[in-house]
């Protein structure tokens, strides 16, 4: 039995993840970025570290965007909304 997407459905899942990519950084990447804040010699470049580690807590905490440039949600969100359009088109 084939299942059916409805095109609400996709344009909410796309939606949430890309509320989802822009309050968080993946693990890895702050398990890595906390390393080379240890390693690092430079104060300049410690303090800098730092800050992206404070100002990705603060955003993973108050639910709010890492970066506030809207260009890549925007172009997200209009990748996401043509696929769904052509989606509804072929069916």
């Amino acid at each position: 039995m084939p299942t059916t997407i409805r095109e609400a459905d996709l344009i909410e899942s796309v939606a949430a993840a890309l509320q989802y990519i822009s309050y968080y950084h993946p693990a890895d990447f702050i398990a890595h970025l906390a390393r080379a804040y240890e390693r690092e010699k430079s104060p300049a470049a410690r303090d800098a570290i730092a800050q992206i580690l404070t100002n990705s807590k603060m955003s993973a905490i108050g639910h709010r965007p890492i970066c506030q440039t809207p260009a890549s949600s925007t172009c997200s969100s209009r990748w996401a909304w043509t696929c769904a359009s052509k989606a509804s088109a072929a069916a």
